[in-house]
């Protein structure tokens, strides 16, 4: 089964997830919490990394991070590995501690910061395991609250990008509780979670590295970029805008009509998918393809002006 995709790179905001195997218990007592953030806190000195925000679950644990080099894999492994080996010469165990890989997920921080912050922060009153966030011990939400923070979260870097003051921060957590709250139902192909225009350049950045590898959602992932990039070259040939380009009308061989024709041969989306883009019904996106189909055959300006568009598409 294919992997998420897994991006790495410099002053990239991730939400980190890691779950026991099988979803047993990784903190039995609070000498494992310790050891965790000690080792959190270790990895920090040596991969030179922002935390931003962190919570210990009893068989998982949430991190927010910012990496200051492209070094996620190497932060991870250190960190999980590290832990991973007192837990089972402590117990006298051996074997996976933690289920599969962990999860990360890129995160917009101009749209999700803050929100992040308070969905880790609320997990034990989700859980049922506080009727408060702040009596919860193995968070770091007290560290938010506190002037002098708690030793392992970034202060100064967290006033960027949190402009309250504790009390502000404090009633801006608490609003959440019993709220339908979940960020993740918004991740883009596994691994994006932003605005549009955030995905879209990650898109962008992203699509000369993922052409050899595989991964999950790359179908999505990759038609996506082809969408973009097709719409792009087209407009940018006949000296439009992609708004532009999509909100002309639909009439005989027109860039729209080379446009429809191109995503029909070039990406995975139907005639509905395309027609959404166009407003135009199923039915109209098929007669505008076959009829630039038609034109490629029957005349050789048509069949060299679609190749020419062809051999710059912008992915």
């Amino acid at each position: 089964m294919a992997r998420p995709y897994r991006f790495q790179g410099e002053n990239c905001f991730y939400h980190i997830t890691s779950r026991g195997d099988n979803r047993k218990k990784i903190f039995i007592n609070d000498y494992d919490c310790k050891k965790f953030l000690e080792y959190l806190a270790a990895a920090k000195e040596k991969y030179k990394f922002y935390l931003y925000a962190w919570c210990l679950m009893g068989n998982h644990y949430h991190l927010l991070i910012e990496t200051l080099r492209p070094n996620l894999s190497k932060i991870m492994q250190y960190i999980n590995t590290s832990y991973s080996i007192y837990y089972n010469v402590k117990r006298k165990k051996s074997g996976h501690l933690f289920q599969g890989r962990y999860k990360s997920i890129l995160i917009d921080q101009d749209s999700y910061f803050l929100e992040l912050t308070r969905y880790i922060h609320l997990n034990p009153v989700r859980a049922k395991m506080v009727d408060k966030p702040d009596r919860y011990r193995w968070s770091s939400l007290k560290g938010h609250l506190n002037k002098k923070g708690d030793g392992y979260i970034d202060k100064d870097q967290i006033k960027r990008y949190l402009n309250m003051n504790p009390g502000q921060y404090s009633q801006f957590i608490l609003s959440g509780i019993g709220k339908d709250n979940d960020p993740f139902k918004n991740v883009y192909a596994g691994f994006l979670l932003g605005s549009v225009k955030f995905i879209k350049e990650k898109l962008r950045d992203l699509g000369k590295q993922t052409e050899t590898k595989e991964f999950a959602h790359k179908k999505k992932f990759k038609e996506y970029i082809e969408k973009e990039g097709i719409i792009n070259t087209v407009a940018k040939r006949y000296g439009k805008s992609p708004q532009e380009l999509c909100r002309m009308k639909n009439r005989p061989m027109t860039s729209k009509q080379i446009t429809i024709y191109l995503l029909k041969r070039f990406t995975s989306l139907n005639n509905k998918e395309i027609g959404d883009i166009f407003k135009m019904k199923y039915h109209a996106i098929s007669k505008a393809a076959l009829n630039i189909e038609r034109l490629i055959k029957e005349n050789p300006e048509v069949r060299r002006e679609v190749e020419g568009i062809t051999s710059n598409f912008e992915v």
